[in-house]
């Protein structure tokens, strides 16, 4: 397996462009290196409000799947965005119940957001970091809540 890299979560944005307006977030290891992950709205959203420890009135789907695992006994070990083909990203949650541990395939949006609430640890494989330094970067970025406001 290659070496993961410890990531936190340095915010929830969005990057506008003259092509398109999207939501990312952004990863960022001990060090300066950041990896945005372009995601979808709704996503983006759940992220932030894990991120900003908002409880809302009613659960996300984030949050329904974490009381359903909580319920079962399964704990969430962390998140490993381990590849990234076609800059598309992919991700294994690590799971355990009863001493077996398990990983799921998934997005890594849907598992940025369920680590979060699970206070899981979020890991980068090296070899993802390195190849996303060689890439593009990302320019005009605005945080999430501020553009939500206006």
């Amino acid at each position: 397996m290659p070496e993961q890299v410890r990531c936190t979560v340095k915010g929830v944005f969005v990057v506008m462009s003259d092509a398109a307006t999207v939501p990312a977030v952004v990863l960022q290891d001990e060090g300066s290196r950041q990896l945005p992950i372009f995601v979808g709205l709704w996503e983006a959203v759940s992220i932030n409000s894990a991120v900003n420890g908002e409880m809302l009135p009613r659960p996300q789907t984030h949050d329904l799947l974490l009381s359903v695992m909580e319920r079962y006994g399964i704990a969430v070990n962390g998140l490993r965005i381990d590849s990234v083909e076609d800059n598309i990203y992919y991700a294994q949650l690590d799971l355990s119940r009863d001493g077996k541990e398990e990983s799921l395939d998934c997005r890594p949006s849907d598992g940025i957001a369920i680590a979060l609430r699970a206070h899981a640890p979020i890991s980068v494989s090296e070899e993802v970091l390195i190849a996303v330094e060689s890439g593009d970067t990302v320019a005009d970025m605005v945080d999430l809540s501020t553009f939500l406001r206006r």
